[in-house]
């Protein structure tokens, strides 16, 4: 189902999706980054402060806070990261993981729909080095449903590897390195990390060995609280053509996601690559509203966020039959490359 169907203009609910500032619709690129940051501080090449090896990433933040995504269930069952002021602290990845637990200090502000993933009185420990963080749970962590394992491993690892300093995830219970999930088995090996994926989507897809892993962005929610939803599925080759193919294709008819994607939206060229910039150019289908040329917010949100998340993509140009200066839905024109915003799903109070 299309937005465009339900609503005719949509920045009303931008607020709650994704900021705009500077020269675009998205600003800023970091790893751990999907919205603009209001309180975090970075050195001045980009990076979090980060602690001593052994120790986890520190990040300095105005006001005592710190934006962070927490991974959490929605109401449909697919794993979301919203984006929270924390309380400053040297051990940011620990107090992640710990407003992950169903009980904890994340009770009164979870969003409406949102619920924690890991058991009641879940206790954690988290050591980083070499890029792997080690996460030590206590014995509660076995209280999920069995259903739910896959989601709580997809939760933990998204959650931890937003940070600079960690690329893997080794899971232990009450010191005993974990290879299997503790309920259902189901497999980690050694380490897992975000190449795991995330909300999988395997439906259609016949031949898995013959098929790579791409992470795309869709919608969910309601008018006045969208939010996107990372959902990895198969491609036969996980590029920027395969990547918008997914899109403009739209999430499986079985999910509750939407998409706001024409179906006869296409690429006249192939795109150019150029110092990180991605250059897509779209036939007018891309368009929201052919009447007056506008571009859906959530198209481009969609396209950032899911080009953004393959290597060596910084940021978006979407050009239009090889024009550039598209118009946004706040009337501002589109003059410059879009680039992955701080957070994503930033909650306000």
């Amino acid at each position: 189902m299309s937005i465009n169907k339900r609503t005719i203009v949509l920045t009303s609910m931008i607020t709650l999706s994704v900021l705009l500032s500077g020269c675009g619709l998205l600003e800023g690129k970091e790893k751990e980054k999907i919205d603009p940051p209001q309180t975090v501080t970075y050195t001045d090449d980009g990076q979090v402060i980060e602690g001593t090896e052994g120790e986890e990433n520190t990040e300095e933040a105005s006001e005592g806070s710190v934006k962070t995504e927490l991974y959490l269930f929605d109401k449909n069952g697919y794993v979301v990261p919203q984006t929270f002021s924390l309380p400053k602290t040297e051990s940011v990845a620990k107090q992640a993981l710990e407003y992950l637990v169903e009980g904890g200090p994340v009770t009164d502000m979870l969003p409406n729909g949102f619920t924690a993933v890991l058991p009641a009185e879940t206790e954690v420990s988290v050591d980083i080095t070499d890029n792997t963080a080690v996460v030590d749970f206590s014995n509660e962590f076995k209280n999920y449903k069995p259903e739910d394992e896959l989601k709580i491993l997809e939760a933990v690892t998204w959650t931890v590897t937003q940070f600079d300093s960690v690329e893997n995830v080794k899971l232990k219970l009450n010191g005993h390195e974990l290879t299997e999930m503790p309920v259902a088995g189901t497999p980690i090996g050694k380490t897992v990390s975000r190449e795991n994926g995330i909300n999988l989507d395997t439906t259609d897809v016949v031949d898995i060995t013959n098929t790579k892993a791409a992470t795309v962005y869709y919608v969910s929610g309601e008018e006045g609280s969208y939010y996107y939803v990372p959902v990895t599925r198969r491609v036969e080759e996980n590029n920027v053509e395969g990547v918008v193919a997914e899109l403009v294709k739209g999430p499986s008819y079985s999910s509750t996601l939407i998409n706001d994607f024409s179906p006869d939206v296409e690429l006249l060229e192939e795109p150019k690559i150029e110092e990180g910039k991605v250059t897509l150019n779209f036939n007018e289908s891309i368009y929201g509203s052919f009447e007056e040329k506008i571009i859906s917010e959530h198209v481009l949100n969609m396209l950032v966020l899911s080009l953004t998340e393959q290597d060596g993509i910084e940021s978006v140009e979407v050009m239009v039959d090889g024009e550039a200066e598209l118009v946004k839905e706040n009337g501002e024109k589109l003059v410059e490359p879009v680039t992955r915003p701080e957070k994503v799903n930033t909650i306000s109070f």
